[in-house]
C-alpha cells in the first residue's frame, strides 16, 4: 500500500483568518483553497503549494504547540527564508542533521514551523 501525506493542520485562534492568509499566501506564497460549505462555518482557513496543503483549524482555548510542527521541502530554502525575515517573522537556521539546509519559523499566531530545502534529482 503507497501512502502519501495530504495536508497537515496547525490550529489558531478565533479571528485569526486574516493574518495567516496574510502569511501563508502573502509571505509564504501559498494559495488559499475554498474549504468545503459544511466545513467553511467553523472558520480557518485551507492553503496549497504545490500537493502540499496545510490548514488552519480554529481551537477555543488555543496555545501553539512548542516542538510540534510541519517540515515542509521548498526550492529554494535560502529565498524563503529571505521573504520570511523580510515580513518580520523569526528565521532560526539549524544545522543539526548534516547536509541539510533548513531553518524554523512561527506563524502569526505561534505555530512552529520548518522549511528545509527540497532534494534535487
Amino acid at each position: 500500500m503507497e501512502m502519501s501525506l495530504h495536508h497537515v493542520q496547525v490550529s489558531g485562534p478565533a479571528g485569526c483568518e486574516e493574518a495567516m492568509r496574510g502569511f501563508y499566501v502573502g509571505v509564504l506564497g501559498m494559495v488559499e483553497v475554498a474549504k468545503p460549505e459544511r466545513l467553511a462555518a467553523r472558520g480557518g482557513a485551507w492553503f496549497r503549494a504545490g500537493a502540499a496543503e496545510l490548514h488552519v483549524g480554529i481551537e477555543e482555548g488555543f496555545v501553539p504547540a512548542r516542538k510540534a510542527h510541519p517540515g515542509i521541502a521548498v526550492t529554494d530554502v535560502e529565498a524563503l527564508a529571505r521573504a520570511v525575515e523580510a515580513a518580520g517573522a523569526p528565521v532560526a537556521w539549524d544545522d543539526a542533521i548534516p547536509g541539510l539546509r533548513r531553518f524554523h519559523t512561527h506563524d502569526p499566531v505561534g505555530n512552529r514551523l520548518e522549511f528545509q530545502q527540497a532534494a534535487t534529482a
